[in-house]
């Protein structure tokens, strides 16, 4: 009983501290908002950019393209060198000589069904 006793003097003489709007004025504050509302930024000069910043300049206006004068004969001309498709395809079959190329669907599961031989290892 004497311990309960005890805390409750200690308690009661603890030191308080006030938290009244008065008594927690913000010193550093005040002061920081004082110098910030003196401050006055220094006037700057009126030719302070120069040579600083360069003078801006239109680009060169580009040229139109132009047609060749004779279009017809160029057409013609690159008809003449454009594949067709029935070159293109004799081109593609020379590639894969040798192969089942174009032989449709059974020949390929055909292909894919055969036996592999495998080739003997010498030990």
């Amino acid at each position: 009983m004497s311990s309960m006793k005890f805390l409750r003097q200690a308690a009661r003489s603890a030191r308080t501290f006030s938290t009244t709007s008065i008594a927690r004025k913000d010193l550093v504050q005040d002061l920081y908002v004082k110098e910030l509302k003196a401050y006055k930024p220094p006037a700057a000069a009126k030719d302070a950019h120069v040579g600083v910043v360069k003078n801006f300049s239109l680009p060169a206006v580009p040229k139109p393209p132009t047609l060749p004068a004779d279009l017809a004969a160029e057409l013609t001309a690159y008809d003449a060198t454009e594949p067709t498709k029935a070159e293109a395809e004799v081109t593609s079959s020379s590639a894969h000589a040798g192969e089942d190329v174009g032989k449709g669907a059974d020949a390929f599961l055909g292909f894919l069904e055969a036996d592999v031989k495998q080739a003997e290892v010498h030990h």
